[in-house]
C-alpha cells in the first residue's frame, strides 16, 4: 500500500496514524524530472503567503454551531455578527467576495489542506511549517532549495528563461526561502527581482538636486547661504555614465552586477509598467484604503505586461499578521481587505484578457485551532484553507472542495477541525507539486516526498 493512501485510510478509519520512517527528496536532481513544455499553459502565478497562519474560519463556517458549543469564549459576543452565506462562508470577513468569485467560476476553495505529518510529529511551530511549505519538502536541511528557486532551473534547463528573461521570478516581500538556494547555486538572473513596499520604480535613479555657489550679488539677499540649487534637480548624465561604469569595475560577478548592467532598460520597462493605467473595473475597482491593495494591483500590472515574469510572491504585512493569539477581532477586516482585493484583481484580470493563464494562490503555514480562548484569540492548528483563483486554461475550478469536522482533543483550548470523513483532503506539500505542475513538470511528486498534485483542479 502507498504511504499517502495508508495514511488516508488510517485518517477515515479515525485511528492513529503511525507513519514508518522513509526518506525525503532533498536536493534537486535535474535528471529525474520529467518536463513537457512550458507553453501548454503558459502558467503566470501571484503566490499570496500569508505569514503567521490565517484562521480558516473566513472561508468555512460549516461546523460553527458545533463550534460555538465547544469554544471556551463565546463568538458572538465578541465578534458581533457571523453570517453564513450560501456556501458557508464568513460574509463580514470577506464571505460576500468569496461568493461572487465562486458565483463567477473564478475561484475554487479547499477547505481541507491538512498534514497528517504533522500531526503524528506534533509540529504546528510557525518557522518549521514555513519553511516546509515554501520548500516543498519536510527536509528542511541545508541541501533543500525552494520551490520557485527548484522551478527556476527546471525552466532554465528546459530553455524557458535565460539570461535574457526579463524578471522571471520578482518579489515584493524580500528573499522569502521560496527562493532558497539547495546543493547547486543559482545563476544570479534567476534570483528574485526585489519590488520594494511602496511599489517604486528600483532601478530608477532619483533626482538629485544639484547646488551652486550664490554669485555676490545673489548673496547679498542671502546672507545666511552659500549655495543655491536648482528647482527641477536632475541626475547629472556624466554623473550617471561614471556610476554605471564604476558598477561594473568594482562589483564582483553575480546578481547585482548583472543589475547594474541592465539597470537603464529594466528601469525603462519598471517605469512603464508603474504608470500604466489599470481598465476602469467599475463596482470591482481596487480598494483605495489600504495599501495592499496597491501593491497588488502593481503585481497584476506586472503579469499582464510582462509575460517573463512567472512567478511573483508577496505577503500581507501592509493588512497586519495572522499570528492571531489574541485580540482576534481585526481579522475580520483584514480578510475583508484581502478578498475585496482578490476580487478586483480578478476582474483586473478578465479585463485584460488574462484570466486563462495567470492565476493566483491564496495559503500560509498552517490554520489555527477553532477554540476562541481566553485571549480572545486562535491558538496554532493543522487545517488550513487554500484559495485557487484564475488560471481557467489549465485549473478546473469545483466551487467548494473538502469538508470538515470538529474534533475536541481533551483540554479545553484544544479545539480543531479535521478533514471530514471520506472527504478529500491534501497535504501542504501538494500546494508545490501543483505549482510545478503547471509549469510543465510531469512527475513533481519526485520533489514534494512523493505528495502529488492536488487533483480536483485538474480533473
Amino acid at each position: 500500500m502507498k504511504r499517502r493512501d495508508f495514511i488516508k485510510l488510517s485518517l477515515a478509519a479515525g485511528s492513529a496514524i503511525l507513519l514508518p520512517d522513509f526518506t525525503y527528496a532533498a536536493t534537486l536532481d535535474l535528471s529525474q524530472i520529467q518536463f513537457s513544455s512550458y507553453d501548454t499553459n503558459k502558467a503566470q502565478t501571484l503566490i499570496i503567503f500569508l505569514y503567521g497562519g490565517a484562521s480558516q474560519l473566513a472561508g468555512n463556517l460549516t461546523n460553527m454551531d458545533e463550534i460555538k458549543t465547544h469554544s471556551q469564549s463565546d463568538y458572538e459576543s465578541y465578534f458581533g455578527d457571523m453570517t453564513k452565506t450560501t456556501n458557508n462562508c464568513w460574509k463580514e470577513a470577506g464571505g460576500s467576495d468569496m461568493e461572487t468569485l465562486l458565483g463567477n467560476g473564478d475561484m475554487t476553495i479547499f477547505r481541507s489542506c491538512y498534514s497528517a505529518v504533522r500531526e503524528t510529529e506534533d509540529n504546528k511551530a510557525h518557522r518549521l511549517c514555513t519553511l516546509q511549505n515554501q520548500l516543498g519538502t519536510f527536509d528542511t536541511d541545508d541541501g533543500a532549495g525552494g520551490v520557485l528557486s527548484n522551478l527556476a532551473q527546471i525552466l532554465e534547463a528546459n530553455n524557458v528563461v535565460n539570461v535574457d528573461t526579463l524578471m522571471p521570478f520578482v518579489t515584493m516581500e524580500g528573499e522569502s526561502k521560496f527562493y532558497k538556494q539547495g546543493g547547486s547555486p543559482v545563476p544570479s538572473y534567476l534570483k528574485p527581482v526585489g519590488i520594494n513596499e511602496d511599489v517604486d520604480n528600483p532601478y530608477k535613479r532619483e533626482s538629485i538636486r544639484r547646488w551652486y555657489y550664490y554669485t555676490e550679488a545673489e548673496r547679498e539677499s542671502a546672507p545666511d547661504s552659500y549655495w543655491k540649487s536648482d528647482d527641477e534637480g536632475g541626475f547629472d548624465p556624466a554623473l550617471t555614465a561614471k556610476m554605471d561604469i564604476l558598477a561594473q569595475h568594482h562589483n564582483s560577478p553575480g546578481k547585482i552586477k548583472d543589475i547594474f548592467a541592465r539597470r537603464k532598460s529594466m528601469s525603462d520597462f519598471m517605469e512603464n509598467v508603474l504608470t500604466s493605467s489599470t481598465p476602469d473595473l467599475g463596482d470591482d475597482a481596487y480598494p483605495t484604503n489600504n495599501h495592499f491593495a496597491k501593491k497588488v494591483e502593481t503585481a497584476m500590472k506586472l503579469l499582464i505586461n510582462n509575460p517573463d515574469t512567472k512567478v511573483l510572491t508577496l505577503g500581507t504585512g501592509s493588512l497586519g499578521g495572522w499570528d492571531d493569539h489574541n485580540e482576534a477581532r481585526d481579522y475580520v477586516d483584514r480578510m475583508q481587505n484581502l478578498f475585496a482585493t482578490l476580487k478586483s484583481a480578478m476582474a483586473h484580470l478578465k479585463a485584460a484578457g488574462k484570466e486563462q493563464t495567470i492565476n493566483i494562490m491564496v495559503f500560509g503555514e498552517f490554520g489555527r485551532n477553532v477554540n476562541l480562548n481566553s485571549a480572545k484569540g486562535w491558538d496554532h492548528g493543522n487545517l488550513q484553507n487554500l484559495y485557487v483563483l484564475g488560471g481557467k486554461g489549465y485549473f478546473n475550478h469545483k466551487g467548494i472542495v473538502g469538508g470538515t469536522k470538529v474534533v475536541q482533543t481533551g483540554e479545553v483550548n484544544r479545539l480543531y477541525l479535521y478533514p471530514k470523513d471520506n472527504t478529500y483532503w491534501f497535504e501542504p506539500l501538494s500546494i508545490a507539486a501543483t505549482l510545478y505542475k503547471i509549469y510543465g513538470v510531469e512527475n513533481p511528486e519526485v520533489m514534494t516526498d512523493g505528495y502529488g498534485v492536488i487533483e480536483p483542479l485538474f480533473s
